[in-house]
């Protein structure tokens, strides 16, 4: 007797899905260099150069850290120079942390290496039409992602 496959539902491809591109975003992270920076400074970066300057509390509660976690980490950023943090200009009392340039570059650099290790795996282990699959689910969830 043969296994049925178990049927499609939203609830198991949301399942599916979740596990599989949390193992894709670690796997792009792993192609930082391993001298450059930890998981969690390069996620900090990346959340800066998308939502700009922030405060070591927003970056916190967006990262799902305890505000002394993401200060040591910014901390451990400025030390190698990679953002600054200078007063708000609202509230003195808090402190706006942005990307410097080389912030920028490393940012730049995460990216190009997550999209040149992507590009290799899709050329050596994904066939034209699979190809064609994934552009088109790539084309869905930007989709509902909107």
């Amino acid at each position: 007797m043969t296994k049925q496959a178990a049927p499609t539902t939203p609830f198991q491809v949301a399942i599916d899905l979740r596990a599989v591109v949390a193992r894709l975003l670690r796997k792009l992270r792993e192609t930082t260099p391993v001298e450059s920076i930890t998981p969690s400074q390069a996620s900090a970066l990346s959340r800066l150069s998308k939502g700009g300057v922030s405060t070591v509390s927003a970056l916190a509660i967006a990262e799902r850290v305890r505000p002394q976690s993401m200060a040591a980490t910014v901390e451990a950023l400025q030390a190698l120079g990679l953002v600054t943090r200078s007063k708000d200009p609202n509230d003195g009392r808090r402190q706006i942390v942005d990307l410097t340039a080389d912030g920028w570059a490393q940012v730049e650099g995460q990216k190009e290496a997550g999209v040149a290790w992507l590009e290799d795996v899709l050329t050596e282990q994904v066939t034209p039409a699979e190809l064609e699959t994934l552009a088109a689910a790539t084309a869905i969830l930007e989709r509902v992602l909107d």
